[in-house]
């Protein structure tokens, strides 16, 4: 038998949709490496993303081998053969499903270097997302040999191609953007990470495997049916398959992006003062923490100065912060399209800023023209126009920050330090800004 798939590989379109899902996943995955660049997780979310196109590509694979025995005009004398028509099937689904399953993981591996030397969090839950991904293309490959053994057109494979793209793209909307829904019947649904420390539920996933396992099997029952009832039957393991996976799959509000509260942790450098990014950016630590001390030692010159740096883990969907420490300036961290730290000349001064700034629970308060002001005295340096912000300096002046930051370098620098630590008490009081910086408060 492994002779016999060996040759199938060789002979069949086997080599060829290897080579073709590989360049494919290859392009969109270099396309934009920013957006998988941060872990493994994302590797393996951006990658199931990708089905958007690598999926409908395996449904025309299998449609175009499929027309195999048509074009060689064998097929009647395939037919008036002893052997079962489900026995000659088992090779050809075997090398179509390597070689499915063998370009989705050369597509992982591909980014595996990019990200190595800076993605040390690795969770389990990693691996299942790529199993689900190996699984759909799989499904798609058979699905694409059971339509195009009946239907042995040319045309065949580029309509399932648009016609699979059509599917996933269409599919929240058919769903009535029940998100659960979509879920368990789309492999690419719910893959945008909105965080670094998003994850995929393990029951999804579950239910996922269930439903993609039961989709295959009723694909291959499809392949090697010859005659209308067997093909009805190919209906039973989709049925069961979906009704099992629905009842698997958790339903909630935040049920297609949770959070992984193990890649929140935050991971700490040796020594003082303390610095700590979270475990999802351990690479990255060897990299903050340099500028973070650095800003540190210049916060040091005021009253009761934060003593650490950690980085702020808040997410937005679902909403949640980490609650205000004593001492403890809260830092972005983000990380660019190399799997490195984001602009890291900035992170000195987004740290002195961020201890002069309200919290985030503040309604009001605000004034990043006033904390960039006296980040920017604290710093001895002159700030400009969306100085300190992550990516982008504006060419337009700040006139406002301008003159609260010449009017503290007339100050004597007692004076002048005294009015950013006004500052900083009231952004921890959520006050207003300006009036401490300028004296107006008192």
């Amino acid at each position: 038998m492994t002779r016999i798939l060996g040759i199938e590989v060789r002979r069949s379109a086997a080599l060829g949709t290897v080579l073709v899902l590989l360049v494919a996943g290859g392009i969109l995955l270099y396309a934009a490496p920013q957006r998988w660049a941060a872990s493994w997780m994302a590797l393996a979310m951006a990658e199931r993303e990708y089905l958007v196109l690598l999926w409908p590509l395996a449904l025309a694979a299998g449609a175009w081998q499929a027309r195999r025995e048509h074009r060689s005009h064998v097929a009647e004398l395939f037919a008036s053969t002893a052997r079962p028509r489900v026995q000659r099937m088992v090779p050809v689904l075997g090398a179509m499903a390597i070689a499915a399953a063998a370009a989705y993981l050369l597509v992982a591996a591909a980014g595996l270097p990019w990200i190595i030397d800076t993605a040390h969090y690795l969770p389990a839950r990693a691996f299942l997302v790529l199993a689900v991904g190996v699984l759909a293309m799989i499904g798609g490959v058979w699905l694409g040999l059971a339509v195009g053994r009946l239907v042995p057109s040319m045309v065949t494979a580029p309509v399932l191609a648009v016609a699979g793209i059509a599917f996933l793209m269409l599919l929240p909307v058919a769903t009535g953007h029940r998100n659960w829904l979509s879920l368990v019947f789309s492999p690419m649904y719910g893959m945008g990470q909105y965080t670094d420390y998003q994850t995929v539920g393990a029951r999804v996933s579950v239910a996922q495997v269930i439903w993609l396992i039961a989709f295959a099997v009723a694909a291959a029952v499809l392949l090697a049916s010859g005659g209308w009832r067997t093909r009805v039957a190919a209906l039973l393991p989709v049925t069961l398959g979906a009704a099992l996976a629905l009842a698997v799959v958790p339903r909630g509000e935040f049920v297609d992006n949770p959070t992984d509260t193990v890649a929140q942790e935050l991971v700490c450098a040796d020594g003082a003062p303390r610095v700590c990014v979270s475990r999802v950016h351990a690479g990255l630590l060897s990299e903050v923490v340099p500028p973070a001390r650095q800003a540190l030692a210049a916060l040091a010159k005021l009253p009761d100065a934060p003593t650490a740096v950690h980085e702020d883990t808040t997410t937005y969907y679902p909403s949640w912060s980490p609650a205000p420490q004593p001492g403890v300036v809260l830092l972005d961290v983000h990380v660019d399209k190399y799997g490195h730290l984001a602009w890291p000349d900035r992170v000195v001064p987004r740290v002195v800023i961020a201890a002069l700034t309200p919290p985030i629970a503040c309604e009001d308060g605000f004034n990043p023209s006033a904390s960039r002001a006296a980040a920017a005295y604290v710093l001895g340096v002159e700030p400009v126009a969306g100085w300190g912000e992550w990516d982008v300096v504006s060419d337009q002046p700040d006139t406002e920050q301008a003159a609260l930051w010449n009017g503290l370098r007339k100050l004597p620098e007692q004076e002048a330090v005294a009015r950013v630590a006004a500052l900083r008490r009231a952004a921890a009081g959520c006050k207003d800004l300006k009036d401490a910086l300028t004296g107006s408060a008192r």
